[in-house]
């Protein structure tokens, strides 16, 4: 049976956006490749909520006991938890914002992270409470920077907040963060032969992945 695949948009721009173009390679090679249905997720054009006290208490209350006025506040976290649960792949197009992820994907995992619905907290596991509820999932992150040396060992690796942020929350979404696929853009500010070269470098490497994930 073909994989289904979900792509997370993040960039708040919908022209000259590096991610959209690395998820348009992303998704014509999956379906070249056999994979299924494609949803798109679009956070950096539509932003979810942000979420709040009565966000919370609903979260923390038992689904029996929920009132309609709960569940209506529920029902947009509800609706990105269900597009998660049925994609084999997730694609996260996460550009890095001032080092970091997006507000709006921020706010995006600030709604799928639901006790109870993706992770379950359990004190009886001693200091290790949490523990992931979904399981299974292929992810790849597709990224861009403006500057470079992000990676490891890199002359900017520490004022990386977007790859630790994504692989510690990757459990949410049933993946494993060892496993997580990153391809990322750099040198995109400076516009040189180097920002040519990652470009190119990037998009062989994303249909590269994209064929082995849709097997």
């Amino acid at each position: 049976m073909p994989k289904s695949l979900l792509i997370v948009h993040s960039s708040a721009r919908q022209n000259r956006s590096h991610t959209r173009e690395l998820a348009q390679i992303f998704e014509e090679n999956w379906t070249a490749s056999g994979g299924g249905t494609v949803t798109h997720r679009d956070v950096g054009v539509t932003p979810p909520a942000f979420i709040n006290e009565d966000w919370i208490a609903a979260a923390f209350t038992n689904p029996a006991e929920l009132t309609e006025a709960q569940k209506d506040v529920l029902a947009e976290s509800d609706a990105l938890i269900e597009e998660i649960k049925a994609a084999d792949v997730i694609a996260l197009c996460a550009p890095m914002y001032n080092y970091s992820m997006p507000a709006a994907l921020k706010a995006w995992f600030d709604l799928i992270a639901r006790v109870g619905v993706t992770f379950s907290f359990d004190l009886a596991r001693g200091d290790v409470p949490i523990e992931p509820i979904l399981t299974g999932k292929d992810l790849v992150v597709l990224s861009s920077r403006g500057e470079f040396g992000f990676a490891p060992g890199g002359e900017r690796a520490h004022l990386n907040g977007l790859d630790p942020a994504l692989a510690a929350s990757a459990h949410y979404l049933g993946a494993n963060a060892q496993d997580m696929q990153t391809i990322a853009i750099e040198y995109q500010e400076f516009g040189d032969t180097r920002w040519e070269a990652s470009v190119a470098q990037a998009q062989a490497r994303t249909k590269e992945v994209a064929k082995k994930m849709a097997a």
